[in-house]
C-alpha cells in the first residue's frame, strides 16, 4: 500500500560516495508493477517524503521502502531485495566471494561493514559509548548487550518456561537444561557436555595443566574458581552470609550446608532405604553399610574402616605412639 505523504525519517550516511558508486556502477532497471508509478521531482527529491538524493538510483531504491517493491530477485534461491547492491552482497552467501580485504592482515570479507567492524581490532578505536556510563566500544551490538546491564532488559525469554535473559547466548545454554543437548564432546573420551566452558575444564583432567596460580604460593589450580576459593584462605573473606543468622562462609557450598540446619531439608536419599540426609558426605557414609566397602585402612596392622573417624580412634586405642610420631615428623 503507498504510504501518505508524511515526512520520511532517513539518516544518509556519511559515506554517500561509496552508495552513489555501488548503486551506480551495477544499477539494472527493475521490472516494475503495473500499480507502482515512480515520480522523480527535479533534483532529486521524493514525491512520498522530502528526502532529497544525489542520484536516480538511490531515490529509485528509497522509494522502494515506501512501496514495499523488492525487483531484483537472486539467481540461486527465492528471495527478493529492493536493490541490487543488497541483491549482490546475499549473492556472495551463495558464491562464498570476499571481496574487502584488510590491510593489515590477511583476512577478507563478504561485506565492507564486516570488514570495518574487524579494522577495529587493529585500531583500538571504540566509537560506541554508553550514555549511562564511560565504557566504551568497538562494535553497537556489544553496547545494545551492555546498556541491559543498566536497563535490566531481557528480550529473550525460554519457550518452556518463564526465565528470560539478556543475551541470546544465555538463553541458548539454558535452553540445553530442557532438551539435555551436550554438543561439545571431549576428543579424548566419550564425555560431552552441554557448554564449552564446561569442556575446557573438563579437558583439563587429561592434560592436567594448572593455568590459575596464586600469587602469595606457589599452588596452581585447573579452574579460576578453584583458585579464587583457595585465596581466601589467605585472606579470610566469608562473603556468603546466612540470611538467618550472622554466620559467614568462604564458600558458597557450605554457606547451603549451613542453611539446612535452619531450613531441615535432606535432598540426599539413600536408593536402598529411606534414610535421607542433609549432607552429600554424610549419604556417602551411609551407603557403606549396603556395600560393606571399607575404605580406610590402617598402616600399623592394616584393619580397615568405612569411616576415617573410624580409623582414627583405633589408632588412638591400638597405635597411639603411631599418632605421636606422625605430629612430630
Amino acid at each position: 500500500m503507498m504510504a501518505d505523504d508524511t515526512h520520511c525519517s532517513m539518516v544518509v550516511t556519511p559515506d554517500i560516495d561509496m552508495m552513489v558508486k555501488e548503486e551506480t556502477e551495477f544499477y539494472e532497471e527493475p521490472v516494475w508493477s503495473q500499480d507502482v508509478e515512480v515520480s522523480i521531482k527535479q533534483g532529486w527529491e521524493s514525491n512520498l517524503c522530502d528526502t532529497s538524493f544525489p542520484s536516480n538510483s538511490l531515490i529509485i531504491g528509497h522509494q522502494m521502502t515506501h512501496t514495499g517493491e523488492a525487483p531484483y530477485q537472486c539467481s540461486h534461491c527465492d528471495k527478493t531485495f529492493s536493490r541490487n547492491s543488497y541483491l549482490m552482497k546475499h549473492q556472495r552467501t551463495h558464491t562464498g566471494e570476499k571481496p574487502y580485504q584488510c590491510n593489515q592482515c590477511s583476512k577478507a570479507f563478504s561485506q565492507k561493514s564486516i570488514l570495518m567492524k574487524h579494522q577495529r581490532t587493529h585500531t583500538g578505536e571504540k566509537p560506541y559509548q554508553c550514555n549511562q556510563c564511560s565504557k566504551a566500544f568497538s562494535q553497537k551490538s556489544d553496547l545494545i548487550k551492555h546498556q541491559r546491564t543498566h536497563t535490566g532488559e531481557k528480550p529473550y525469554q525460554c519457550s518452556q518456561c518463564d526465565k528470560a535473559f539478556s543475551r541470546n547466548v544465555y538463553l541458548m545454554k539454558h535452553q540445553r537444561t530442557h532438551t539435555g543437548e551436550k554438543p561439545y564432546q571431549c576428543n579424548q573420551c566419550s564425555k560431552a557436555f552441554s557448554q564449552q566452558s564446561n569442556l575446557m575444564n573438563h579437558q583439563r583432567t587429561h592434560t592436567e595443566e594448572k593455568p590459575y596460580q596464586c600469587n602469595q604460593c606457589d599452588k596452581t589450580f585447573s579452574r579460576n574458581s578453584y583458585l579464587m576459593k583457595h585465596q581466601r584462605t589467605h585472606t579470610g573473606e566469608k562473603p556468603y552470609q546466612c540470611n538467618q543468622c550472622d554466620k559467614t562462609f568462604s564458600q558458597n557450598s557450605n554457606l547451603m550446608k549451613h542453611q539446612r540446619t535452619h531450613t531441615g531439608e535432606k535432598p540426599y536419599q539413600c536408593k536402598q532405604c529411606s534414610k535421607a540426609f542433609s549432607q552429600k558426605s554424610d549419604l556417602i557414609k551411609h551407603q557403606r553399610t549396603h556395600t560393606g566397602e571399607k575404605p580406610y585402612q590402617c598402616n600399623q596392622c592394616g584393619r580397615t574402616f568405612s569411616m576415617n573417624s573410624a580409623l582414627i580412634r583405633h589408632k588412638r586405642s591400638k597405635h597411639p605412639h603411631s599418632l605421636w610420631e606422625n605430629m612430630h615428623t
